[in-house]
């Protein structure tokens, strides 16, 4: 049977010198045969103190290895023995929100990774890293820990992802499908949800409609740009942007944004919100409030994490194919790992209507 492992990798000086600066470039194994005037093949038979190879080239070679500081990357070498079954599932960490790896988003889709992974025989080791420093991801594939990387969220390092794949790094991505993309991505479409959102509110004839969210990260804008197109479809006038109540991922944050809202005397009747905790965090605050949920104002969340169906009220929600998304992910990664470049897949969501819309 195969284990689970679990360790934490903080920062680029942890996980080691891997950054996103510019670098000499790294020298390849291709580099020192041509130096020794030998193939590839002896090198590799070298450095594994073959018997095939003679002692004095073997010497040559173990010379210039030295002198050129040449590393084995061991995750290339893992894959090409295949004894490597270990995927990494990196969690960035924003130091400015500190989403918190205990959200239960995360501990949904890491639980369903798991799955997916064990039935295919592979394990699992869990890791975050600062999202400015994405890139740092690299040394667990090249330091051999992992067989490939599973990337949770693009958070605002989309062109150090980029660069990560051009540097032959094995991941893909849960998120957003973006323009200029290099990388594999797997999601859901996010534009459709929030345009279903903001349609089931508009349905139940409430008038005055906000977005609560963070349209600054990729899947949060995707969101809102839907919530804009059902509200435009319906001649909803005024600007759009003034119905957003800006907010990170984070509970305690919502609550607060929407005490502030409410004190300046924002009318509101319809609140579709980026993820269930945010939308969670809309409730307490209404209810601390004295107003009622949905008498008064209608909340709907975005993700169908287990706890939605049991707070109260229970949340009408936007719900992700979690199972089927991890199941993808993991088809991915172990494509990519072999060689190849599967395309993006967009998986579909759907309405949960519960009884806080």
């Amino acid at each position: 049977m195969h284990r689970m492992a679990s360790k934490t990798l903080k920062t680029t000086t942890a996980l080691g010198d891997d950054s996103s600066q510019a670098r000499p470039k790294r020298v390849q194994m291709t580099d020192i045969a041509r130096m020794a005037g030998v193939s590839a093949s002896t090198v590799s038979r070298a450095l594994n103190r073959s018997p095939l190879v003679n002692e004095e080239t073997t010497d040559r070679i173990l010379a210039l290895v030295k002198k050129m500081s040449y590393t084995v990357n061991a995750g290339a070498k893992s894959l090409r023995t295949g004894t490597n079954r270990t995927v990494a599932v990196v969690v960035p960490f924003d130091p400015a929100t500190r989403q918190h790896l205990s959200d239960p988003f995360f501990l949904s889709i890491l639980g369903r990774l798991a799955d997916a992974l064990t039935e295919k025989h592979y394990d699992m080791l869990v890791t975050r890293v600062d999202r400015d420093e994405i890139e740092s991801v690299a040394s667990v594939y090249l330091n051999g820990k992992a067989m490939g990387i599973i990337i949770i969220g693009q958070s605002h390092s989309h062109d150090q992802l980029n660069a990560l794949h051009e540097r032959g790094v094995p991941f893909v991505v849960w998120g957003a499908r973006l323009a200029s993309q290099s990388y594999p991505t797997v999601g859901t479409d996010n534009e459709w949800g929030g345009y279903i959102a903001a349609r089931h509110l508009i349905a139940r004839g409430r008038k005055h409609l906000y977005f609560l969210g963070d349209t600054t990260s990729p899947e949060g804008r995707q969101r809102f740009a839907g919530f804009e197109r059902a509200l435009a479809e319906h001649k909803f006038t005024g600007d759009n942007t003034s119905r957003i109540i800006e907010c990170p991922f984070v509970a305690e944050v919502a609550e607060a944004r929407i005490h502030h809202a409410i004190d300046r005397g924002f009318e509101m009747d319809g609140i579709a919100a980026a993820s269930d905790l945010l939308a969670m965090g809309a409730i307490n605050a209404f209810r601390s409030r004295g107003w009622e949920v949905p008498s008064r104002v209608a909340v709907i969340g975005y993700d169908d994490i287990p706890l939605s169906r049991h707070f109260t009220p229970a949340l009408t929600t936007v719900a992700q194919p979690l199972e089927e998304g991890a199941s993808a992910l993991v088809d991915a990664v172990l494509a990519v790992a072999r060689g190849e470049l599967p395309e993006a897949r967009l998986l579909t969501t759907e309405l949960r209507v519960r009884a806080s819309a």
